[in-house]
């Protein structure tokens, strides 16, 4: 069984589930995902569709259906017990279940995509610690935390890695000319589009005004959040300047020489491919008062993060304005294979491709050493 609760998460599941029946030809899998799960074959029995929420309100909207959500796997569990349980992101949800799963069943627990407890809710850690059996951790500075806390953990490398086995190749046209392409990636959700695409747009017009001929290529997010967006553009003097693209954000990368970017996974994305990204981000004055208060990193970004300084141009709250996001865009143009460089620094600290084989492996071996022993328990003369 495989919960997940928003679409990252069913992102990171189909790979695992190539993986697992890759090894297992005839495994059957079930749980709560979306439709990169279900096209493997798995058995959604809840959509993620219907669990997306992000921040206090949204979630508050939703508590009923997290509760039908929660009763849903309660029910399979009861109904159709499966050999092991993957948890992948989303842990408000996940480590209630665990914790539900160790006090009614014996099965193991393992999580991948384990929550951010570097960057806040620590306390989380003695969750994971008590109802889960491994963690198949993704960052490699999650390693020492684990370590530190006697919790059963690898590092099994960063599944982006697979998607992005190697740098993009620059961009064609020298930024001298009247080529200069700039991608806009306003971040996966509602409100950060509505908060983030008119600045990103008012950057645009500020840096076309610096260079001439410079275009710029905008992420549509998902179809869902696609008129929204075209919306916005229609609406700015800077329309002309745009263009919409579909689909996944590397069809962005490919024609860009750098990124503006909502903070988010995106910005590792852009850094395996050796992209120059502005990284950006603002919120409500309340909401941004108690991220300060509960969050305890020194970056925003990933690659940040991973390398442990600013690879990554980072431009928060009030320094995300259009003045400074152009004038570091500015800057970086003329220096682009030096920030590429740089970037070659998070490949290196990510390691190599594997992360959803590593994992369904540690997965299988659970399942292989409980089916080991309860073949002993039931039939104590089977030696094999």
């Amino acid at each position: 069984m495989i919960l997940t609760g928003e679409p990252s998460g069913d992102f990171h599941a189909a790979p695992l589930i190539r993986s697992l029946k890759k090894m297992v030809p005839k495994i059957r899998i079930s749980g709560i995902g979306g439709p990169a799960m279900a096209e493997l074959g798995a058995d959604i029995f809840f959509p993620i569709e219907r669990l997306s929420a992000m921040g206090l309100i949204q979630v508050v909207r939703q508590l009923s259906t997290i509760k039908l959500a929660f009763q849903t796997v309660k029910h399979r569990l009861k109904t159709d017990l499966p050999d092991v349980v993957i948890l992948i992101d989303y842990p408000g949800f996940n480590l209630r279940v665990a914790k539900y799963i160790k006090e009614k069943y014996e099965i193991p627990v393992c999580y991948y995509i384990a929550p951010k407890v570097w960057a806040w809710n620590s306390a989380r850690l003695n969750k994971i610690k008590a109802f889960t059996d491994h963690v198949a951790l993704i960052l490699p500075f999650e390693q020492s935390i684990y370590k530190k806390w006697n919790i059963a953990a690898t590092y099994v490398g960063n599944p982006l890695v697979d998607e992005y086995p190697h740098p993009l190749p620059p961009s064609t046209g020298s930024c001298a000319t009247q080529k200069t392409v700039i991608g806009l990636l306003p971040g996966s959700r509602l409100s950060e589009i509505q908060n983030l695409l008119p600045v990103m747009l008012d950057s645009a017009g500020k840096i076309a005004h610096r260079i001439p001929g410079a275009r710029f290529v905008i992420s549509s997010g998902t179809v869902l959040h696609e008129k929204r967006i075209r919306q916005i553009i229609e609406a700015h003097p800077c329309r002309d300047l745009c263009r919409v693209v579909p689909g996944r954000p590397c069809s962005v990368f490919e024609q860009s020489h750098m990124l503006i970017a909502a903070s988010g996974t995106v910005t590792l994305e852009a850094a395996l491919c050796c992209l120059p990204t502005i990284i950006i981000y603002k919120m409500s004055p309340l909401a941004y008062g108690l991220a300060k208060l509960l969050v305890k990193i020194k970056y925003a970004g990933l690659a940040n993060l991973i390398v442990g300084r600013e690879v990554m141009p980072e431009r928060l709250q009030s320094r995300a304005n259009p003045e400074d996001i152009s004038a570091t865009a500015f800057s970086m143009i003329s220096e682009l294979d030096v920030h590429r460089k740089n970037l070659l620094e998070v490949r290196k600290r990510l390691g190599t491709s594997g992360a959803p084989e590593r994992t369904a492996k540690i997965i299988l071996n659970f399942v292989k050493n409980r089916r080991s022993v309860n073949t002993c328990l039931t039939n104590p003369d089977k030696t094999d």
